[in-house]
């Protein structure tokens, strides 16, 4: 499909700074059948159903952005370095965007505080593969000492500061990976999960790290030509026998977000439909005309105008809708993106 067909215009003050608090104070549009409705996120228990069940992604944020220095060698002056970790190779080794990534050579050291790193190779795509001299805990502990979280460059220009530290992370987040929050989630409360689950509601959860590849723009023009970056996911054992049990008694899968969506729609592609215990990567692209399996409701912030997300929702409820709820979401000024408002949708 043509990528202009996923474009709209959306004022910069829309573009939310900040999140809300409380979380669960934020808008809520309700994308019905029956029309547009503006509710808040508080509203959720009375807009679904007694045996619904709501899947989470418990990925958590690292602070994936480095700021460190390449030594200066045979003539070469010293470089100020900023890397962005985008994923997890194992061993030590993370595949990175860098600047400036033309004065970075395979080999070249780099210092950042408390730890190193080697450039062990440059992709055509403009990535490089970092080795680090420390792994395991002692790596983690050496991110959360000098990292800073990598918010999006449409967010403050990316600058985060302590507050973001605790904005910038769901309630659920338990498995450390992700270098961009399942922002979906980060509207939850201990007050809003005790309400659903009054309801009748229940909850489980999957991990998708999700990594920079699913935010960057598409840069083709028809989306077959674009290529998604492969992200790691499992889905759990408990969480397969949730879905089931929700299945057989009638209930609806309501996917908290497009990354927990992304995990189990390629998990039910796989499985003719069903959803079982699953580990793997996924490159999973889902455009207009995809065959969903495994979600019945969508609960999602809002999206970038061309951007892989927005085909996603696209594909979802159906071009035409979002684009009409997104012109009603700019009308009534809903907030956008990351700390922004956000949308439920049924398939």
């Amino acid at each position: 499909m043509r990528v202009d067909l996923f474009d709209f215009d959306l004022p910069d003050e829309l573009i939310a700074q900040r999140p809300v608090h409380p979380r669960d104070a934020a808008r809520l549009l309700d994308v019905a059948a029956g029309g547009l409705h503006d509710r808040t996120v508080r509203d959720l228990p009375a807009l679904l159903s007694r045996g619904d069940l709501l899947v989470f992604n418990d990925t958590k944020v690292i602070p994936a952005r480095l700021r460190g220095v390449r030594a200066g060698t045979a003539g070469r002056q010293d470089v100020a370095v900023e890397a962005l970790l985008i994923r997890d190779l194992g061993g030590g080794r993370w595949l990175s965007f860098s600047r400036p990534t033309k004065r970075l050579r395979p080999g070249d050291g780099i210092a950042f505080t408390g730890f190193g790193a080697t450039v062990e190779a440059k992709n055509e795509d403009g990535s490089i593969v970092l080795a680090f001299d420390t792994t395991g805990p002692g790596f983690l502990a050496a991110l959360e000492h000098s990292g800073a979280v990598p918010l999006p460059p449409y967010i403050r220009g990316g600058v985060a500061d302590a507050q973001d530290r605790a904005d910038y992370q769901t309630m659920f987040a338990r498995y450390d990976g992700s270098v961009a929050a399942p922002t979906a989630g980060l509207h939850f409360t201990p007050e809003l999960l005790a309400s659903l689950t009054d309801a009748g509601i229940a909850t489980a959860s999957v991990t998708l790290h999700v990594g920079a590849g699913t935010f960057q723009p598409v840069r083709v023009d028809n989306t077959d030509a674009h290529t998604m970056h492969a992200e790691w996911g499992e889905v759990p054992a408990a969480t397969a026998r949730a879905i089931a049990e929700t299945r057989t008694r009638g209930g609806r899968v309501v996917s908290i977000g497009t990354t927990a969506l992304r995990l189990l729609e390629t998990v039910a592609r796989d499985r003719d439909g069903v959803v079982g215990a699953w580990t793997g990567e996924t490159d999973i692209f889902i455009t207009p005309g995809f065959r969903f399996r495994a979600v019945d409701l969508l609960l999602t912030n809002f999206h970038l105008p061309r951007s892989t997300l927005f085909m996603l929702v696209a594909a979802f409820a159906g071009l035409e809708r979002m684009k009409a709820a997104y012109a009603h979401a700019v009308r009534e000024r809903y907030r956008f993106y990351s700390y922004g408002d956000c949308c439920l949708l049924r398939r």
